[in-house]
């Protein structure tokens, strides 16, 4: 193997020209060549002498993790000295994609770093490329965290997340001719460079078990297994700012004397490592599969094994700032403890500080549910009834039997407090309790449980809010009038323009004469003057360029597919499922396919050259998902490879989709679709991403889409499909045998099921759009009623593209209106108006 050399360096050993010297907090190139220098020989991960691009990506994040540490340490300090108030974010979720260019851009050394490597024979572009996402998460839900951590550092909010350190993750997705196969990612098969970990913060958490009743008649969970929850710290910096915030994730382990000897010399290899292998599947896997009961079980530990861990945590933070002389006042944890749970996954927060204060700290009901209820809001997240937590009585009073006690206890008085106060809601109880008593399936109410306990409720777009409070939970805004608010969900600027899109994102520091975009998006609005500007729009037309050029290289590397820069770039990307409607969209590409095959080369090379690009992961076990990643390849196949057509027309599965791909495709956008039954989708946050980079939206008036066609004007927006209201009323005419389906909606069905994409059968797929009514039948998310104002809308977006001046404008016009969608602003809002926190910046240290 040659070695080519950068500035007279070779690029696979490690250069003597910089001597291995630590200097953890430099901004100086030439030393923090030699801090790289330092790591690499001395917290070595490799045989010597090797430098290969993926050793210089180690020892390059192990040099910009000192910087991270130290700011850290400070920002713990003084959150300890301070003694703020302080916000703990629970998720199952955190889709963190990868840190290197995040980390050197929000610590403001990313021209440092870039010229170091440069001396050390690298390209900064070329080592960032080494990192691998870390498989936190899967959706939307996942990316919202991992943004709002992005910007409670950056406000200097006093703020920590807590998570769970998934090995393998959700899964990685492979495109095979039989469709989606996963496997196992591989995030943590050598190490995460920017994870800590914490040896002394470790807490027991039990399962199983049963109750024991002491003489003086307070209660106490006893025996079952007890697993240790270990502590690993994932700094999040803020962007300029000192303030280094905390993801704090939790490993499951069991300790040595869990490890049976005799049995394991006795040949019972097995049996000796029980508890072992038990604590391994604990954080083996997000979402593991729960079709079994061994499965549900699985998923409830790690839903409790999260909120446990946490909690003891925040109970012993809360201890460690009391003044020592002092005696613990209980009352006053609300004051400093304020815990955000996000969605259902860790409902079980609820009982579990509720047993911790009356079990262990001694308190009474009332005043531990005092406490609980001050301190813990909820964030709901859909309205889809299988996403609404249900989980088996039976199976909660087998792993968490005292936590059913006080789930029983909650109900019982919740219940009482209807029946005392609210004779009008007599008939609504059954519906509105906690415990659905049903002999058939005897289930725990998660989302109730939240809404009965929590101090406030929100939603994460207006359009979603309304919809829990009119529908959802209407019935306790009757008793908690002030209990519901909207935050409409945000994203960070940093990572989905400043980094990701350093064309554009120049561009726009050039012409508003300023970077302060960047940390306050409202500042976008100024570019509308711009708008018609052609020399804003031939730099704005060229940066566009730029990125599909790139994007198209990176789409040849990985699919084999060449694709044209000069075409439509249409991309939908986000979890596969049925109420996205990817089908809607394959089903368009394949009406669009037929026609263009019907038509005379003269009128095909007057249409607009179009490439569809669709992503997402199908969850492993959802049939009808995977059916549809299989349809979009086996279209994709033949589009692909007609000589006749797809010079007009590509259609691309991108596979194995995530955070960094998003970063490449994003800025090489120019329409993405976002195209969700309405009411359905809760906000959506791609939709801001996509817009924020200067991509049109196609889209129905559902989630976050409603305020993005507000703020930027709606004739930028190419809308379509019914509206929420109108959903209900389409389905009852559905199942009334009402529907008449367009023409060309039956002629693109009909189209795949005649073969022309191959031979795999597609009629249960298309029998889910067929019927009246019945379980997987009657088109339940109204792809054939929205099909023909969605094929209008889609002309609609032909004719604007080929006016290229109109389409630059509108692009200018809709990165200038997503000022709104800064997860700054709705992370400001939920310090001030749910957890009534306050920045507690870092002081700079005197000279």
């Amino acid at each position: 193997m040659g070695t080519e050399k950068s500035n007279g360096v070779s690029k696979h050993e490690i250069s003597s020209e910089f001597p291995a010297e630590a200097h953890p907090l430099s901004e100086e190139p030439t030393e923090i060549a030699s801090n790289i220098n330092y790591h690499a020989q001395f917290s070595p991960h490799f045989s010597p002498l090797k430098f290969e691009p993926e050793q210089a990506f180690y020892a390059t994040a192990e040099s910009v993790r000192d910087r991270l540490i130290q700011q850290w340490n400070e920002t713990y300090l003084h959150f300890h000295k301070a003694n703020p108030k302080q916000t703990y974010y629970l998720s199952m979720e955190y889709l963190q994609g990868r840190a290197l260019t995040n980390a050197v851009g929000n610590l403001n050394i990313q021209d440092a770093y870039a010229d170091a490597l440069n001396k050390l024979g690298h390209q900064l572009e070329e080592i960032v490329e080494q990192e691998k996402d870390a498989a936190l998460g899967n959706g939307g839900l996942g990316r919202l965290a991992s943004c709002f951590l992005d910007s409670m550092a950056t406000l200097n909010l006093p703020a920590w997340g807590y998570g769970l350190r998934y090995r393998y993750g959700l899964f990685k997705q492979q495109i095979t001719k039989e469709g989606q196969a996963e496997s196992a990612e591989d995030w943590l098969e050598k190490f995460s460079p920017w994870e800590i970990v914490r040896h002394d913060v470790v807490y027991p958490v039990r399962f199983f078990g049963h109750v024991q009743v002491n003489p003086d008649g307070s209660r106490k969970w006893v025996d079952g297994e007890v697993i240790q929850a270990l502590a690993y710290d994932v700094p999040i910096p803020g962007y300029k700012t000192k303030n280094t915030i905390s993801l704090r994730l939790w490993e499951a382990k069991a300790c040595a004397e869990d490890f049976n000897l005799f049995q394991f010399n006795d040949g019972q290899y097995e049996s000796s490592v029980q508890l072992h292998s038990g604590a391994q599947q604990i954080c083996a896997v997000l979402y593991p599969g729960d079709a079994t009961e061994s499965g549900k079980l699985l998923r409830l530990k790690q839903q409790f094994f999260l909120c446990s861990a946490s909690l003891q945590d925040i109970i012993f933070r809360f201890k460690e700032r009391n003044d020592g002389n002092a005696p613990l006042e209980w009352s006053k944890f609300p004051s400093k403890v304020a815990v955000q749970l996000n969605d259902t996954h860790p409902t079980l927060a609820i009982p579990e500080l509720m047993r911790l204060l009356m079990d262990d700290e001694g308190l009474g009901w009332d005043e531990a549910w005092d406490v609980t209820t001050r301190a813990i809001a909820y964030t709901n997240h859909t309205v889809l009834p299988e996403a609404l937590e249900k989980w088996s009585q039976s199976v909660m009073w087998k792993l968490l039997p005292r936590h059913m006690e006080i789930i029983s206890e909650i109900d019982k008085r919740f219940v009482e407090m209807v029946h005392s106060t609210r004779n009008d809601l007599e008939d609504k109880v059954n519906s509105m309790c906690i415990l659905d008593n049903n002999p058939q399936k005897p289930v725990v109410r998660m989302a109730n449980l939240c809404v009965v306990s929590a101090h406030t409720v929100n939603g994460v777009a207006q359009l979603h809010s309304d919809i829990l409070t009119s529908e959802l939970f209407a019935d306790y805004v009757s008793i908690w009038p002030n209990k519901f608010q909207n935050k409409t969900n945000g994203i960070t600027p940093r990572r989905w323009l400043r980094f990701c899109n350093s064309e554009l994102s120049n561009i726009i520091t050039k012409w508003l004469e300023t970077d302060e975009w960047v940390t306050n998006l409202d500042l976008l609005v100024n570019l509308r003057k711009f708008a018609d500007n052609e020399d804003l729009q031939a730099e704005w037309a060229s940066a566009k360029m730029a990125n599909k050029q790139r994007l198209a290289q990176y789409i040849h590397e990985i699919t084999g597919v060449c694709i044209d820069p000069n075409s439509l770039f249409d991309i939908q990307v986000k979890r596969i499922h049925e109420y996205k409607r990817q089908l809607l969209n394959i089903l368009g590409a394949v009406y669009r396919y037929k026609k263009l095959k019907e038509m005379s080369p003269d009128d095909r090379s007057k249409t607009t050259p179009r490439t569809i690009m669709i992503g997402g992961k199908a969850f492993a076990t959802y049939t009808n998902a995977k059916r549809i990643v299989k349809l979009v390849t086996d279209v994709g196949a033949v589009v692909n490879t007609d000589p006749e057509v797809n010079n007009y027309l590509k259609v691309v599965f991108v596979p194995n989709y995530n955070v960094s791909v998003a970063e490449m495709l994003i800025p090489g956008s120019e329409l993405s679709q976002h195209i969700s039954t309405a009411g359905m989708e809760a906000s959506g946050t791609s939709n801001m991403k996509f817009a924020l980079n200067g991509c049109l939206i196609i889209g129905t008036l559902d989630g976050a889409n409603v305020e993005i066609r507000e703020e930027i004007g709606e004739e930028n927006f190419f809308l379509f499909g019914a509206t929420a209201d109108e959903v209900p009323k389409l389905r009852k005419d559905r199942e009334n045998g009402l529907f008449k389906p367009d023409p060309r909606y039956e002629e693109a069905k009909q189209y795949i099921r005649s073969g022309a994409f191959g031979s795999y059968d597609y009629n249960p797929l298309l029998d889910s759009l067929e019927g009246n009514s019945g379980y997987g039948r009657g088109d339940y998310f109204l792809v054939g009623h929205d099909f023909p104002s969605y094929m209008d809308a889609q002309a609609k977006v032909d004719e604007a593209y080929k006016d290229r001046k109109k389409w630059m404008k509108m692009s200018i016009l809709s990165t200038a209106g997503s000022g709104k969608f800064s997860s700054d602003r709705t992370i400001a809002q939920y310090a001030k108006e749910i957890w009534n926190i306050e920045e507690c910046p870092v002081p700079n240290k005197k000279a």
